[in-house]
């Protein structure tokens, strides 16, 4: 998990935001994008058109590890849009299954396994 101090609830807000951009470029759905944060879907449309409310318990380490993807995704890709499509693509180290399916799995383990991935990835380079 993660270590440090706790994301405070100003910090959520300010990932939440950052993290719509990505949404949006990846073709998020709302309902996707909800499921990954593991938030109602209204809670999440909300959010969305205001302004961030409470979180589920584990919605903050949720987007940090979102945002530690798309930083991840940055460095590897030169190309903002390779990142975004190589998420859709199947992936063999997951039977086939793409990086953004495995994600949308429901649990936060899922998010952490592409994260992890990705982190691996990166340190070989």
């Amino acid at each position: 998990m993660l270590s440090g101090p706790p994301i405070t609830q100003e910090e959520t807000a300010a990932m939440f935001r950052a993290a719509l951009d990505p949404f949006g470029k990846l073709g998020l759905t709302d309902e996707q994008a909800a499921d990954l944060l593991n938030m109602p879907l209204r809670s999440y449309r909300r959010s969305k058109a205001e302004s961030p409310g409470r979180f589920p318990r584990d919605g903050r380490p949720r987007l940090s590890y979102l945002m530690g993807i798309h930083k991840t995704l940055q460095i590897i890709f030169s190309a903002a849009q390779r990142g975004y499509a190589w998420m859709r693509a199947s992936n063999a180290t997951f039977a086939g299954a793409s990086t953004l399916n495995v994600m949308l799995g429901g649990e936060l383990s899922h998010i952490m396994r592409v994260r992890r991935y990705l982190d691996a990835a990166r340190s070989g380079w």
